[in-house]
Formats: structure tokens, sequence, C-alpha cells
């Protein structure tokens, strides 16, 4: 099992993060190059087992939103289909957690995944770069309706050795 992880803090505060990202069909809301989004058989975004049909760049993709916490402020999510990358048994997950000093938030995504030994370090860094493109698309997002500059101090490392993600990795 290999992992991606990314870890980034924002100015906002965790509870007007959470409310962007728990929503699992805002994604295009605040992920550049995610078109239209629709969740499959009439559930709303916030339903553990709600699939969601997402456009990105050309491709449609539909993932299923596994466990969402309100409490912890994290969500996790998988492929329904086969994916766009050569991995199996994925499963990523958002977590937004408060900052106290500042009022701000440290938000952390990772994805754990089997693949084949020799596309390990490379699929681990792709992810790790679309999370952090991602996350400073949702930064974006945020800085739009709040006129906040962002603060970028964002911390990755992957984990491929298959002991899961490397949580609040500091210099």
């Amino acid at each position: 099992m290999a992992s991606a992880y990314y870890s980034t803090i924002f100015r906002e505060p965790a509870s007007e993060i959470w409310k962007i990202i728990r929503d699992f069909n805002n994604y295009p809301i605040w992920v550049n190059g995610a078109g239209e989004s629709r969740i499959e058989d009439g559930k709303s975004g916030d339903a553990v087992g709600a699939v969601r049909h997402v456009l990105y760049q050309g491709r449609h993709i539909r993932q299923r939103l596994v466990a969402l916490s309100d409490a912890e402020r994290v969500q996790t999510y998988e492929f329904c289909d086969e994916p766009t990358l050569p991995v199996t048994s994925f499963q990523a997950s958002l977590r937004v957690a408060p900052v106290i000093d500042g009022n701000g938030a440290f938000v952390e995504w990772w994805a754990d995944f089997d693949c084949e030994s020799s596309q390990r370090d490379e699929l681990v860094r792709t992810l790790c770069g679309w999370f952090a493109q991602w996350l400073e698309s949702l930064r974006t997002t945020l800085g739009r309706e709040t006129g906040h500059e962002a603060v970028t101090s964002a911390h990755w490392r992957p984990s491929v050795d298959g002991s899961g993600p490397i949580r609040r990795l500091w210099p």
C-alpha cells in the first residue's frame, strides 16, 4: 500500500473551509478545472454513500463518499469506476482542523492506494502535486470571497513504505 499526503495552512477559520469542502457536490466551486458535478440518485452532497459524477478536464469521474464527520471535519471518498490512474484500492480523505493561534485552519489531504511498485514514487508525487494544486484553488476561491491574501506554508511528504500518511509534518 502506498500513501500520498499533503497539508497546508489557511488564514480562514476551519468552519468556513469545512462549509465548502463538506458538500461532496461542491467540487467545481473550489477545484479549478472541474466542470459540472451532480450527485446521483437524488441524494444530498453530505449523504454517506452519495456518488458524485464530476467532469474534470474533459474526463467523467464517479466517486463515492464513504465517510463524513462534521465533528472531526473529515470526509473520505473512493472511486466507483476504474480510476484514471493505474491504482487499485484507492481511498482519499480531507480533514480540516482549527489552528487556534490566529483562528486559521490546517487542511490535510491524503490517499492510500495499491499500484505497481515501479510506479509508486511517480503516483505519490502526482497525487501530492494534485492535492497541492486543488487546495491552492480552494485558497484562491476563499480569497475572492474574503479578500484575504493567502498564507502559503504547505508541507507534504510521500509515504511509499506503506506506513500510511504522515500527519502534521513541520520542518
